[in-house]
């Protein structure tokens, strides 16, 4: 039987692709568990591998589509032996309707038979699949596929186990919750051909979004509007940190490793969120999910864009095997090669822009982080010491942007004393 290849959610938070490349072509055998198509999510691009066996029909959806909606069918799949007329009912469910189901015709002239079969239901929580035919065969007779056993493949519904059935008594009764009103969101500001219009006249250059900056605009402006921001400043003292770098430096130098004060800023803030463990949670929509493990994510700026790679259990590991992970992460992470699971999670996150020279900045909290740290570069400043005398300092300044449904002002404080602490005594870190 003809199998559709839907689109896949190769993320929790994908909801469309680019179908950058087919790895087969019209014809091929495919085997379970071969690369079929490369598919460019927001972050990355992903192998997509077949589920199935069987031979690639026909393909739908064609290189280098943008925007492709996840469960948007891409292709289909023939079993051995079927032919073209197999893909026809798979790919285009509505032409053979008529002909393989001449006895509900007069019905479905009756009522609007024009719209597209529904998609199949789910049922605990599980999505039912169904074949095309069956799926519009059930619409016209009423039936709620999620009380009818599939005889197909892996208990797929088809044709044969809805004709024959009845619809429930009850059947109407689901559509009335589907036709509620949904409200709109409100406009996110000036049209694109308004913007436009504003600029006639003047040269100018269109710039394409691609799926990375869609969604960096998308998730941050709804992070923005959505989350309570508010923000802790303070200024760190550097000396003791970078003298004390220096000196291990000196003493990895025949490892081949060199510690950043970003490797610093990681421990730190590891060590502080099990110092204060009421802070290390995440925002859950309607709760607060408190964290085990100092999960601290770190963004790295790529071209077009940005990722935040995570250092799983930072607190627990050694400034050379941050500073030697920080590295690998990043440099995959330029080259779009990291897997999901290691740029999401986290609690909390750093966002160092020192190394450009800026001062300070306030950075946006990542959903569903409690919050971020925004560093800003060292800088000589004259400052006040313990014996009321003025002396130059390297000072750092940070900023904390906090989500005030998880943390509360006295408990941010707290953390950003401690990361304080931290990086102003570093060889604390290490006992």
């Amino acid at each position: 039987m003809a199998t559709e290849i839907l689109m896949p959610a190769l993320s929790p938070t994908m909801e469309e692709g680019t179908l950058a490349r087919w790895l087969k072509k019209e014809g091929d055998t495919v085997a379970s568990g071969d690369i079929i198509a490369e598919i460019e999510t927001d972050k990355a691009t992903m192998e997509f591998e077949a589920v199935d066996e069987g031979v690639l029909g026909k393909i739908l959806i064609a290189e280098g589509t943008e925007g492709v909606k996840v469960n948007t069918p891409i292709a289909v799949m023939l079993e051995e032996g079927e032919d073209a007329s197999a893909i026809e009912t798979a790919s285009n469910p509505a032409a053979p309707a008529k002909a393989e189901a001449p006895a509900e015709a007069p019905k479905a002239a009756a009522a609007p038979a024009a719209a597209p079969a529904p998609a199949a239901p789910a049922k605990d929580g599980k999505r039912i699949f169904a074949s095309p035919l069956a799926r519009r065969i059930a619409a016209q007779k009423g039936l709620d596929l999620a009380t009818i056993a599939g005889s197909g493949p892996k208990g797929r519904i088809v044709k044969a186990d809805v004709e024959g059935a009845t619809a429930a008594p009850k059947a109407e009764a689901a559509p009335a919750k589907a036709e509620a009103p949904v409200a709109k969101a409100a406009p996110a500001g000036p049209s694109a051909d308004a913007v436009i219009k504003m600029y006639e006249g003047r040269e100018f250059e269109e710039v394409k979004l691609d799926g990375m900056r869609k969604t960096i605009a998308a998730r941050l402006s709804e992070a923005k509007q959505t989350i309570p921001h508010f923000y802790l400043r303070r200024d760190i003292k550097l000396d003791a940190l970078l003298k004390f770098r220096s000196q291990l430096n000196k003493q990895l130098e025949g490892r081949g490793i060199k510690l950043s004060v970003n490797d610093f800023i990681i421990k730190a803030v590891a060590q502080a969120l099990q110092a204060v463990p009421d802070a290390n949670a995440v925002w859950a929509g309607d709760r607060v999910l408190k964290l085990k493990p100092s999960d601290v994510a770190v963004a790295v700026a790529i071209e077009g864009g940005l990722f935040t790679p995570v250092l799983k259990d930072a607190d627990m590991k050694s400034l050379s095997a941050l500073s030697t992970e920080m590295k690998d992460l990043a440099k995959r992470a330029r080259d779009r090669k990291l897997a999901p699971h290691e740029y999401q999670g986290g609690s909390f996150a750093i966002s160092n822009l020192g190394m450009f020279g800026i001062d300070n900045f306030d950075a946006i909290v990542n959903p569903p982080h409690a919050g971020i740290l925004a560093v800003g570069g060292g800088v000589k400043k004259p400052v006040v010491n313990a014996e009321g005398e003025i002396e130059v300092a390297t000072v750092m300044s940070v900023t904390m942007s906090v989500d005030h449904r998880v943390i509360d002002g006295a408990l941010g404080a707290d953390l950003l004393k401690i990361i304080v602490e931290n990086l102003e005594n570093p060889m604390t870190m290490l006992a």
